[in-house]
């Protein structure tokens, strides 16, 4: 990745291999314009992103069809001394009810993805599994 600071507290982040260009700004509640994703909703879009990828691991494997799964990544700020996310509320709708061993292996893959493993402990990441979305 390469990033560029374009002033107004906005940055350009171009990813190398595919050339594609996103655009972070501050949040109005920190001095921005909050006109796209914050840095910390990047974090929470990647848990997010991670999480869906697992789910669809764990469905190729099984033969399981969960297109259409929805998860929803809240993010809550601390200031407790410096400004930090405190929390990422996520809830993972699914397409269909699944059983309690299929809710177990969807469990073991969304806490499992690299993204989970490498959030600080220091952030909550409560996780709720809501059937038929």
């Amino acid at each position: 990745m390469t990033l560029v600071y374009e002033g107004q507290l906005r940055c350009a982040a171009t990813h190398g291999p595919s050339g594609t260009t996103l655009i972070t700004d501050a949040p109005v509640d920190n001095h921005g314009r909050g006109e796209s994703f914050s840095p910390t909703d990047l974090l929470a879009t990647a848990l997010g992103s991670c999480m869906l990828t697992y789910v669809g691991l764990a469905a190729d494997k099984h033969g399981w069809k969960l297109e259409g799964t929805r998860i929803t990544v809240k993010k809550e700020m601390v200031a407790d001394p410096l400004r930090r996310i405190g929390r990422l509320s996520v809830e993972i709708r699914l397409p269909a009810q699944m059983d309690d061993q299929a809710l177990k292996i969807l469990t073991n893959a969304v806490t499992t993805c690299p993204v989970k493993l490498s959030i600080s402990e220091a952030i909550q990441v409560p996780i709720t599994f809501v059937g038929q979305a």
